[in-house]
């Protein structure tokens, strides 16, 4: 991986602290431009218990007035669900226009203004998608949801034999990847014993080094049949080695395939340049096409090739052919498009990943997806990646300042900025979370938290700012602060001062 430096390890405390550096730093950043194509909750709305946005807060029921109601939230959870795009209530109000005049005609004739036929929307995906995961675009595709397409990937990917049957996973990946690994060998018959985890060598740190992670695969080579990880860890915010790992696994004969719920738009990867063999996705986190919405997939094009040859026998059979293809759970939507409506039953797979798709995909959802797509396509991942890197930057250096004293928490996230992307994970000593996490929510932040004492902080580059970063520090140090103080009073009035 590139090494990076902290641009603002040597600001000196006037300079970082002051309000005034943050905006000065949003100023300058051509991509600051950005945030205008989100639409930004206020604290009134998040404080509104009625549906829609606080504009009559006064009068909504169980809502008090505040003088912040108008300011900006400071929302950095795009780890967990990405803001709304403004062009997607536009995007949404054109394929329901579409509907409601066109009907099953929409699946088939182009538009003036409209959007690309629903037939013709998951091809209309492939390029913006391909660029950002570094693809060919015959090598993506936007269908199903996360668990769904790895459990596809999987059934096509993992062939286990009497010697090689085993699946590698990091220990920490998310339950979701873990059920799936785990069914996928109860469906071949294999004890799940022959899930193995790959688990930090240390028990006060999340951090696995590249070194740590090869070893193990390598302990297991001989009987591994599959190893799935995280491009990015959902818990720690590591960034993993893609390419070195994805080497060393083929060097060893072992298929590797890649989660990249956390890792899709938010750091730059090459899946095509790496020769990863197949990867998974959802659209919801940095890609901001809405919750639970349609997910996406890759398949190197070493894998997807439909190749004909001819069959073996009698003369009479000698002009047949039989189609050679990676076998897969199949689907008409994976099918040869141009016969897909004549209901042939003959499964002719579209080259590529499009011949890893099912059933008819939810226009709805891709045209979601699509708004969020034309929003990347205004910038590069490379220049979303330096912009993040200043705001993560930024934001490491204030967490670890703090009254000029040690802070009553740690980043558990590396140090080393190329194996981290826009989240950084803080370990807040026991007893705090709750106590900070309701005074931060009361004043308009948004975080997400892991029990019993971590919060994952997201500057998503797309939408967020040196500003937003600033105010959230000034909030989550004082309700650092006031946790504080309250664990105090709470120790102080159990018996014998003991909590």
């Amino acid at each position: 991986m590139p090494q990076f430096s902290n641009p603002y390890a040597a600001t000196s405390d006037q300079d970082l602290l002051s309000e005034a550096f943050a905006r000065g730093e949003d100023a300058r950043d051509p991509l600051s431009k950005l945030r205008a194509e989100f639409v930004i909750p206020t604290k009134g709305d998040l404080r509104n218990q009625r549906y829609g946005p606080a504009e009559n807060a006064t009068v909504s029921a169980g809502h008090v007035s505040r003088d912040d109601d108008h300011d900006e939230s400071i929302y950095l959870c795009g780890n967990s669900l990405g803001l709304q795009p403004r062009r997607t209530r536009e995007y949404v109000n054109r394929y329901l226009d579409t509907w409601a005049s066109k009907g099953v005609f929409g699946h088939f004739k182009p538009l003036q203004g409209g959007l690309p036929p629903w037939l013709d929307l998951d091809d209309a995906l492939k390029e913006q998608t391909a660029t950002i995961v570094g693809a060919l675009p015959s090598e993506v595709v936007v269908m199903e949801t996360l668990t769904a397409n790895l459990h596809l990937l999987m059934s096509s990917f993992y062939k286990p034999t009497s010697e090689r049957y085993k699946i590698i996973i990091e220990g920490k990946a998310f339950p979701s990847d873990h059920y799936a690994a785990q069914s996928q060998l109860a469906h071949h018959g294999i004890p799940s014993s022959a899930l193995i985890t790959i688990t930090p060598p240390s028990d006060d740190s999340p951090y696995l080094t590249t070194e740590h992670i090869l070893s193990v695969i390598s302990q297991h080579n001989a009987t591994t049949a599959l190893v799935l990880l995280p491009g990015i860890q959902f818990y720690s915010g590591q960034f993993f080695d893609i390419e070195l790992i994805t080497r060393h696994c083929h060097s060893l004969g072992i298929i590797v395939g890649w989660d990249l719920a956390h890792a899709v738009g938010n750091v730059p990867v090459k899946l095509h340049d790496w020769n990863v063999d197949f990867a998974a996705w959802c659209n919801y986190k940095y890609m901001n096409g809405g919750p639970g919405v349609i997910g996406g997939l890759f398949v190197h094009d070493n894998h997807g090739k439909v190749e004909k040859a001819q069959v073996d026998g009698d003369a009479e059979y000698n002009n047949d052919t039989q189609l050679h293809y990676r076998p897969r759970l199949s689907g008409w939507w994976g099918s040869d498009k141009s016969s897909r409506f004549r209901m042939e039953n003959k499964f002719v797979p579209i080259p590529g990943a499009s011949g890893f798709q099912l059933s008819n995909p939810s226009a709805l959802d891709m045209t979601s997806v699509l708004a969020s797509l034309d929003v990347f396509s205004m910038t590069s991942m490379e220049a979303l990646r330096a912009r993040s890197l200043r705001l993560t930057a930024y934001l490491e250096q204030r967490l670890l300042r703090y009254d000029n004293k040690t802070p009553p928490y740690k980043i558990i996230t590396p140090a080393n900025p190329a194996e981290r992307g826009a989240q950084i994970s803080v370990l807040l000593n026991p007893g705090l979370l709750d106590h900070v996490l309701h005074y931060i929510e009361e004043h308009g932040v948004v975080v997400d938290e892991r029990k019993p004492d971590v919060l994952r902080v997201a500057p998503a580059p797309l939408y967020n700012s040196f500003w937003d970063v600033h105010r959230f520090i000034e909030i989550f140090q004082e309700g650092c602060r006031r946790a504080i103080v309250q664990k105090g009073k709470a120790s102080a009035q159990t018996p014998n001062g003991v909590a």
